[in-house]
């Protein structure tokens, strides 16, 4: 088997244009996920159909990203990083002049589904690229880049579709990604370094049974929140849990599985999958819950709304480079465990808000919760990526992948129930249970952390 190239030294020369290659794949993807949904009244508008099935121009999006990343993950290890991620660049650039063109609704959700498996490709080798340009103890720096810049595209992404709609129509949503797409394709092929593959079959049955169960996992959660479609949503959740354990049981005994049950056999790869899940599930109840409790239970408009929860997205930012340089120099397990404390306590405070709060006392709360979610993000990222062996960086980024997407959707589906059920009221109850998980997501950073004291050397 011939491993994926590591690094040795610093990024200098044309290696630092090779990050700023990486960086701008990351910027193009989570600005063009960001600004979708603001342009769906528009498309809907102009395509002459019905919102719900507008809805359906992100989901193909989100479906195709998900349900790609660990086939995409084996094939950057079979034919190497560089060459998947070339081909995610040029696929999803290809599809963002296809989405420019579309002239119906079906061939713009064809268009958005092969731009989210350019996605796919891109996201899922980006941390093996980190691995592979930086030497170890500069991978934080690395991962911290990678959180600037994906929290700064998605804060820019509403003010950039705001600022495109208002001078040209929604086509140009997708159009802007055009240049933006060519350059990184040529800053890749020419300054991006080459790593060898590792010869290994594609597994298509267990990449159907993947695409299977993540899909109607999606699917279904999000039609929890439909009562008249909610036996429909719970079969189609039944029959994504009969699928993963198709997989499952498909995968165990292959030598190179599709599902990386060596990488989760790693403790510290486990336990760090788990604070993820934790921690992108309380941050996804909060962010969908947040805005009806400012609306309808505290009183803010809709602007003032955007405004008090601006400082979350907005500390990310500015705390993401900072923790990844910290994760160089000092254990990053403990500053991500610190980080998922603070936010565990930030959504803690949120529920023991006065009854009448003013915004200072909002805004101060919301920037703690930013706060802890970037001090754990990248260390935590850092983990993932670094405790895996090089050859299988594709697959650890893979991981990282998913856990973000299961936190993300598991989020979804808790924030769905609690408003289903107790209506706008239940934005509380839903901040509740995000404190709680979060709280569970730092027992097991605790877990880690105890064990990394005790084996230093073994992962």
């Amino acid at each position: 088997m011939n491993k994926q190239a590591t690094a040795t030294g610093p990024p200098t020369g044309n290696l630092r244009w090779a990050v700023l290659a990486i960086l701008l794949a990351t910027f193009m993807g989570v600005l063009d996920a960001s600004i979708a949904n603001i342009a769906l009244p528009a498309i809907a508008v102009d395509l002459h159909t019905q919102p719900a099935r507008a809805v359906w121009i992100v989901n193909a999006y989100q479906i195709a990203l998900a349900t790609a990343v660990l086939p995409l993950a084996a094939l950057g290890e079979r034919f190497g990083y560089k060459h998947v991620f070339l081909a995610g660049l040029v696929i999803f650039t290809f599809s963002s002049l296809l989405c420019t063109l579309a002239p119906s609704l079906p061939l713009l959700l064809a268009s958005r589904a092969l731009q989210g498996l350019g996605a796919a490709c891109t996201s899922t080798i980006i941390p093996a690229l980190l691995r592979a340009v930086y030497p170890p103890r500069e991978v934080g720096r690395g991962v911290g880049y990678l959180a600037l810049t994906v929290a700064s595209s998605a804060a820019l992404g509403p003010t950039v579709a705001a600022a495109i709609l208002s001078v040209a129509g929604w086509r140009w949503l997708f159009g802007v990604n055009l240049p933006i797409g060519i350059v990184a394709i040529v800053m890749t092929a020419r300054l991006l370094p080459g790593s060898g593959g590792a010869h290994r079959p594609f597994d298509l049955p267990g990449s159907l049974l993947n695409a299977a169960a993540i899909a109607l996992l999606i699917i279904g959660v999000g039609g929890l929140g439909n009562r008249a479609g909610r036996p429909l949503a719970i079969a189609e959740i039944v029959l994504s849990l009969v699928a993963g354990a198709a997989l499952i049981a498909q995968q165990r005994g292959r030598p190179m599985p599709l599902v990386p049950f060596d990488l989760l056999r790693i403790p510290m790869m486990r336990l760090s999958a788990g604070t993820s899940v934790s921690a992108y599930a309380a941050q996804m109840i909060a962010f969908v819950v947040l805005p009806f409790m400012l609306v309808s239970e505290l009183g803010r408009g809709a602007s003032a709304t955007g405004l008090l929860l601006t400082p979350w997205p907005l500390v990310i930012l500015v705390i993401g480079p900072v923790s990844g340089r910290l994760s160089d120099r000092h254990r990053a397990d403990l500053i991500g465990a610190a980080g998922l404390a603070l936010l565990t306590l930030g959504l803690a405070m949120l529920v023991l808000m006065p009854p009448k709060p003013s915004d200072w006392q909002i805004v101060w709360r919301v920037a703690l919760c930013g706060i802890g979610f970037g001090l754990f993000q990248t260390p935590n990222n850092r983990l993932m990526i670094t405790c895996a062996p090089p050859e299988r960086s594709g697959a650890a980024g893979g991981v990282m992948t998913m856990a973000r997407m299961l936190g993300m959707t598991l989020g979804a589906a808790l924030a769905t129930i609690m408003l289903d059920l107790y209506g706008v009221r239940g934005a509380h109850e839903a901040i509740v249970i995000a404190a709680i998980v979060c709280g569970l997501g730092v027992l097991v950073g605790l877990r880690r952390a105890v064990r990394a004291t005790h084996h230093p050397t073994n992962p």
